[in-house]
């Protein structure tokens, strides 16, 4: 005969049991509390991962857990933070390998976390998009969200997130909130060092092709483009100052209208990859070869930079690690760790020399 089950109790001994070999029902969390001889409460931390457990108990109660094949229930882990088990990424970018790549480094922070990524994309100029975004994280009742630019730089966002009370981490070319909600990216610095390049290879006559008005981070690349021309005694004609929209399809706009000039740049710097390749197409258009006639420096270096012919030089910024360290971030107080004490590396920008940028003529 079946061994009875007492009241409260799911599972019986001879549940898939390799000691009994007979079916039965699934095993509880009471079940692990019991056999590991810990409270219900220890075993609930050790299935979220709390530092706050000693490290025999944490092996003695996985053991169990291993034993009688329990698997928690999602659904009750998230009542019982009042909270999903979802991280949600709120972009706004017009870069699909871009989102693609930061997609990546969250997902390789959240591994083994238990929680999952689910992605909003959104427009900055919608009239609904703060209801939209309030309707999302209500909808997901999500653990907390991250942000890469530009909506990390909308301020009614981050003021709706804390009226929410939801956790948020930020990912801006400049600081822009406290530390622990923060990862910062540097611009400045790359678009700099860009510029030197550029001139340190004999360039004068520069074009300039800048992201939309909404992006900070296209204010903050072209000042430290500009900055580093302007030490080196190089002005930057108007002409050759074009405001692109981070697209390909604006960076072929943008290369006819500077390589149609009576007077076309020799260099020019894009202030992302996306439309240094479709400068390149705008130059080949016009039967042009890169970089005998046209030199090119582009910024993110996305995969494409290195696929391109010729290679493109671009100014790296390591995309994947800033959406894991975002998300490493977010995930800090679920570990017991302070996120504003967290040591994580600076992001620093730098330019990766390729083909695509030869001395002037």
């Amino acid at each position: 005969m079946p061994l009875r089950c007492t009241e409260g109790r799911s599972r019986t001994l001879a549940q898939d049991d390799p000691r009994s070999g007979k079916p039965g029902k699934r095993a509880t969390i009471n079940d692990v509390a019991r056999e590991a001889q810990v409270s219900k409460k220890t075993v609930s931390r050790v299935i979220n991962q709390s530092p706050f457990v000693k490290e025999d108990t944490r092996e003695r109660v996985n053991a169990v857990i291993k034993t009688l094949g329990f698997t928690p229930d999602p659904q009750a882990r998230g009542l019982a933070f009042r909270r999903s088990f979802l991280v949600g990424l709120i972009y706004d970018n017009p870069s699909p390998t871009y989102v693609v790549n930061m997609q990546q480094g969250v997902l390789d922070a959240l591994k083994g976390s238990g929680l999952e990524l689910v992605v909003h994309p959104c427009n900055r100029n919608s009239p609904t998009l703060l209801e939209d975004i309030r309707g999302f994280v209500e909808r997901q009742r999500l653990y907390g969200v991250i942000m890469p630019p530009s909506v990390s730089e909308d301020k009614q966002v981050i003021d709706l997130l804390r009226d929410l009370d939801c956790p948020y981490v930020r990912i801006a070319s400049v600081a822009l909130d406290e530390p622990q909600a923060m990862v910062v990216t540097n611009d400045w610095i790359g678009a700099a060092e860009a510029a030197a390049h550029l001139a340190d290879l004999g360039h004068r006559r520069i074009g300039l092709v800048r992201g939309p008005d909404l992006f900070r981070s296209s204010a903050v690349r072209g000042k430290g483009f500009l900055d580093a021309l302007a030490e080196r005694g190089i002005p930057l004609d108007p002409a050759y100052d074009f405001k692109g929209a981070y697209t390909f399809e604006s960076g072929v706009e943008a290369g006819h209208a500077l390589l149609a000039l009576d007077t076309p740049p020799t260099a020019i710097f894009t202030l992302n990859d996306d439309m240094a390749i479709g400068v390149m197409q705008a130059a080949r258009d016009r039967g042009l070869e890169l970089p005998r006639d046209l030199s090119l420096v582009g910024f993110d270096d996305l995969p494409m930079a290195a696929r391109v012919w010729p290679n493109l030089t671009s100014v790296r910024l390591p995309i994947r690690d800033m959406g894991r360290m975002a998300a490493e971030k977010l995930l800090a107080p679920m570990r017991g760790v302070d996120p504003a004490k967290m040591q994580q590396p600076e992001v620093r920008p730098a330019l990766v020399v390729r083909k695509s940028a030869i001395p002037a003529a």
